[in-house]
């Protein structure tokens, strides 16, 4: 009696382990697959620590960041439902003997503020990141000791086409958000965000409090000062400056969202955050920009001329790089320049579209999606791209959770029903044996 619940402790105990690590799996490879652009930049960030620099220009973090969505969720899938048990296992358990000790490094030398695992949907300290991927490593050698307690969720005649399944469906959901935008938008310049809001600090918070350190070098010797401590001893030569933080407080989620104009020099900040509606083309570099949408762009420039709507193409960018654009696309916009962080975190395309209306972002486009002339027939009050969409988070939530289980639910009805069918039909068999369809991996 005392084995059978040892058993049964067993076999639940390694099953929530198996639930946790397959949500968890399927949530990292989700939310990397709804913004690959996101893992790209932060791959990006891995490879200049490393000193892989090269690297960053060429397709290797588009494929890596492929891939982690990829394997990410099908790890997870084949968890939920219980298929390639043994796979899954040395999978999971190989994923993670590699990323805990690499998280490990992340929290001890902190190059990088953040890992990434989740992209902007959540936001762990790399202290966080590491205990999180210990829980899980441990998850994980409980799955692979004992992967046989893995209970199945479909038939054996059925796990190819769920794990099939499983790989296409993010695949393609890869494709389309790399293709397009995001379909969930984490980031502080969400269609829907005030931007002036955003900027502001409530009453009554606190400031943060930064302190700039200066590195001198003397007779081989470094020694950092402050501004109130600083060297008058003119033999002491300048190596570097930091700003760090020296108290924390309330900082707003829009922090760097300034634009200069190129024709004056002017900051156009408030002008376009007062306009009644303004476009930004957005183009962190427009070395690298797609050009394929350029006539559709001086389309929309006109439009916009046509209406009286601002319209702007901001970009970090180098005078001559726009030059050789406006060369190439004859392009007539005015240009300005902001930080190139903020523009990658604006859109995750280059070029893409935005339209403010008073400083709340209605609409966003990819290079790919940019409205034509059947969508741009009138002034934009009385068109619905000039209002906010309808389609909120939650509806985006059960749409793609109808995406990716209705389907799967359907095929395993479908299993269930013919296996009722079959085994109806050899009981009016005679000599015919029952037999089971389920046999263990």
């Amino acid at each position: 009696m005392e084995n059978k619940y040892i058993h049964k402790a067993v076999y639940t105990g390694v099953n929530l382990c198996r639930f946790l690590l397959a949500i968890v799996f399927l949530f990292s490879g989700f939310v990397k697959a709804n913004d690959p652009m996101g893992t790209v930049y932060k791959v990006q960030d891995y490879f200049e620590v490393w000193g892989l620099s090269g690297w960053n220009s060429g397709f290797v973090p588009y494929l890596i960041a492929w891939i982690m969505a990829i394997v990410e969720f099908t790890m997870g899938s084949y968890l939920l439902f219980g298929i390639r048990r043994r796979l899954a296992a040395v999978s999971c358990l190989l994923f993670m003997l590699f990323m805990t000790p690499l998280t490990l490094w992340l929290a001890v030398a902190n190059p990088i503020s953040d890992c990434g695992c989740f992209g902007d949907a959540v936001q762990l300290s790399n202290w966080g990141t590491f205990w999180k991927n210990v829980v899980l490593l441990l998850a994980s050698i409980v799955v692979y000791v004992r992967n046989r307690d893995v209970f199945k969720m479909v038939t054996d005649k059925m796990d190819w086409l769920v794990a099939m399944y499983s790989t296409v469906f993010i695949f393609l959901f890869t494709y389309f958000t790399l293709s397009h935008l995001p379909v969930f938008d984490f980031r502080p310049y969400h269609v829907g965000a005030d931007i002036k809001a955003g900027m502001e600090i409530p009453e009554g918070e606190k400031l943060p409090v930064y302190e700039t350190i200066f590195t001198y070098e003397k007779d081989g010797v470094r020694k950092d000062f402050t501004i109130d401590n600083f060297p008058n001893d003119s033999t002491w030569k300048f190596v570097e400056s930091q700003t760090v933080l020296k108290q924390k407080g309330y900082e707003p989620p829009i922090k760097d969202f300034s634009i200069i104009s190129n024709e004056d020099g002017f900051d156009i900040t408030e002008e376009v955050l007062n306009s009644e509606y303004a476009f930004l083309l957005v183009s962190p570099w427009l070395e690298n920009a797609d050009d394929s949408s350029m006539d559709l762009i001086n389309e929309i420039y006109d439009y916009s001329l046509d209406h009286g709507y601002m319209f702007y193409c901001v970009t970090s960018s180098s005078d001559e790089a726009i030059s050789r654009w406006q060369d190439y696309t004859g392009a007539e916009y005015p240009f300005a320049t902001m930080d190139e962080i903020t523009l990658k975190t604006i859109i995750r395309s280059n070029p893409g579209l935005v339209l403010l209306k008073n400083g709340v972002v209605i609409r966003k486009w990819s290079n790919f999606s940019f409205p034509d002339e059947y969508q741009l027939t009138g002034p934009l009050e009385e068109l619905s791209i000039g209002r906010l969409g309808e389609n909120t988070f939650g509806e985006k939530v059960y749409e793609m959770m109808a995406w990716f289980f209705g389907p799967l639910i359907f095929f395993i009805l479908v299993d269930l029903l013919w296996l009722n069918i079959h085994r109806k039909r050899k009981k009016f068999v005679p000599g015919s044996k029952q037999t089971s369809t389920d046999k263990k991996n």
